[in-house]
């Protein structure tokens, strides 16, 4: 079973997601902000990191950047619905440092599931 830990500021949110990933069978941790996720992916690195972009503290940019320089192969979707950058700009940035792919809010369960297979799938 993939593990993926799912970085949101927002908490419901995080739940959501979460309910769709372990309903499809994947363990999933869950952090509230960069700094979080960092700290978790460091204690027990997961398959898969799903970030949103815009939080307090480390934002989900930084956080990518940080991950894929300490290490390299972790896998990564981003996630935003938009802030002082329209949304697609902001996953273009993600793309940009890092991130093997992006996803807009609202999220799909549909598109969630088949974006997760396929960057688990490049591993």
């Amino acid at each position: 079973m993939a593990r993926i830990l799912g970085v949101d500021d927002e908490p419901d949110f995080r739940r959501i997601v979460a309910r769709m990933l372990t309903g499809a069978g994947y363990d999933v941790e869950a952090a509230a902000d960069g700094r979080q996720a960092i700290e978790a992916y460091r204690a027990q690195p997961s398959d898969l990191v799903l970030a949103d972009l815009y939080m307090p503290d480390i934002d989900g940019i930084e956080a990518i950047i940080r991950l894929r320089h300490e290490f390299p192969d972790v896998r990564i979707i981003a996630v935003s619905g938009g802030g002082h950058l329209g949304k697609e700009d902001v996953l273009k940035i993600a793309a940009g440092v890092g991130a093997q792919a992006t996803l807009a809010k609202p999220l799909e369960k549909k598109t969630l599931l088949a974006t997760v297979e396929q960057v688990l799938g490049d591993r």
